[in-house]
């Protein structure tokens, strides 16, 4: 079912088109949540709550637009809120390698030879421990841009913030990111 023809069925009061969406976005969308959260718990449960504002607000919805944008965007200003909430420092330590695994699945080649498979599991490890480090507004954008594909202009008009704003934190985040990867004592 498409999406314009779930979000009918919404705005009729047809829970179909709910189901019809979860189906299609609900692994990506917490996926997206844990990226800035860092806790699948709290992650569910912003992606539960994020659908039901899908049903709640599904009137004000504008058919003229994709779906996808605007329920990403209720997901990670919900996870970006919830991180504020909890204001807990993340530690690097104890992370499961299966929910590390499990995050970045889709990054890896299945013809690979296992020492590219070794490294290629190295670096999804040492770029989510950098991204664990960035403050939550941080994560938020990096999630957006690389995670949910999000170009600026589109951050820009989803979450209200200047495109300058939204440059500026994608700007400080990558030079965060690569200060944290850069081998120490030298450069790349």
């Amino acid at each position: 079912m498409e999406d314009r023809i779930a979000i009918s069925r919404l705005k009729q009061g047809n829970l179909t088109g709910l189901e019809a969406l979860v189906n299609r976005y609900q692994v990506r969308a917490v996926h997206a949540a844990y990226l800035i959260l860092y806790d699948r718990a709290l992650a569910e449960d912003v992606v539960r709550t994020a659908f039901v504002k899908v049903v709640e607000r599904a009137h004000q919805f504008d058919d003229g637009r994709p779906f996808a944008p605007w329920f990403f965007r209720i997901v990670a200003n919900d996870a970006l809120k919830a991180a504020r909430k909890q204001k807990q420092t993340i530690s690097l330590e104890g992370q499961s390698e299966e929910a590390t695994a499990q995050l970045a699945q889709w990054l890896v080649d299945p013809n690979a030879h296992p020492e590219q498979l070794l490294e290629e599991k190295e670096t999804r490890q040492m770029i989510l421990n950098a991204v664990q480090t960035l403050p939550p507004a941080q994560r938020r954008v990096v999630v957006m841009r690389y995670f949910l594909e999000m170009g600026a202009a589109d951050m820009s008009t989803n979450m209200d913030r200047p495109l300058s704003t939204i440059k500026w934190r994608l700007a400080d985040a990558r030079k965060r990111l690569y200060d944290l990867m850069r081998p120490q004592g030298g450069s790349r």
